[in-house]
């Protein structure tokens, strides 16, 4: 492990989710930073992590911390939404190096957003259960109303790419009913896979309510801090790794939606 006096600019971003939802914060990342060194890590022997117990995400997530920073990466960004719910403290214990995670950016965008003071928050099962956006949001603004929704279907949706099925519409009717009436302005994607049904779920709870995609404000973090630090990689283009514990094939074939552009090179770890 690199400790953190031994850190140079040089040195990549460790990005990691639970599959490769976390692909939509590696994109805003590389938009953002496009000189910066990327490590990617989608956990895919393991998906989904939103139903397994807190326990078991906890570890799941220190041993994909560790692997990175093994790997000398500068700063780890937490793509996945779950393991920022439930293990962010437990990351951060670990890493030698600065950590940011999706939760604590959304909550503060969400925070920003708002006029109504009243939040919507979509995500996994084990998302929502944690609190941790609710304790998030307070943190940013006490007087902020966080009104919570489990979403489980979407994920399995996305990955089949079923953006615009009539069955995806359907379910989201169903999700998102108990959050139209409640007079929110702001809705929280609070998972990385749901912004590719963010023009869906914009269609069902209306115009009025502004989505909040964490991605852009942890790569807005990710510069700000490490321009602070003097760690900013500004030779070259940025070049891009990625690695998966299983199938990656799909890994890639998903990924390139995700991305938005080609993805080669899928390194397959086995733990």
């Amino acid at each position: 492990m690199t400790p953190a006096s031994a850190t140079l600019p040089s040195h990549a971003i460790g990005v990691f989710d639970s599959g490769v939802g976390g692909l939509t914060v590696a994109r805003a990342l590389m938009q953002r930073l496009p000189e910066e060194n990327i490590i990617y890590f989608g956990d895919t022997a393991r998906v989904p992590y939103g139903i397994k117990s807190v326990e078991t995400i906890a570890h799941y997530a220190t041993q994909i911390a560790q692997f990175l920073l093994e790997r000398r990466v500068k700063l780890l960004v937490v793509a996945c939404n779950t393991m920022a719910a439930v293990a962010a403290r437990a990351i951060a214990d670990l890493s030698p190096v600065p950590v940011l995670d999706v939760i604590d950016a959304g909550a503060r965008a969400a925070a920003a957003a708002s006029r109504t003071r009243r939040v919507g928050v979509i995500g996994t099962l084990a998302t929502v259960a944690s609190g941790a956006y609710d304790r998030a949001i307070h943190a940013a603004a006490a007087d902020v109303e966080v009104r919570s929704q489990a979403c489980p279907l979407f994920v399995p949706f996305v990955e089949e790419g079923w953006l615009t099925h009539p069955a995806t519409r359907l379910t989201a009717e169903e999700y998102l009913a108990p959050l139209r009436g409640a007079g929110l302005d702001t809705l929280v994607l609070g998972c990385t896979h749901y912004p590719l049904l963010a023009p869906l779920i914009q269609e069902v709870v209306g115009a009025e309510i502004a989505l909040v995609d964490s991605a852009d404000t942890v790569a807005a973090d990710a510069a700000e801090l490490l321009e602070r630090l003097g760690l900013r990689n500004r030779v070259g283009r940025g070049e891009h790794r990625f690695y998966v514990s299983d199938v990656p094939q799909r890994f890639q074939q998903i990924g390139e939606r995700f991305l938005g552009r080609p993805l080669t090179g899928v390194q397959v770890v086995g733990w």
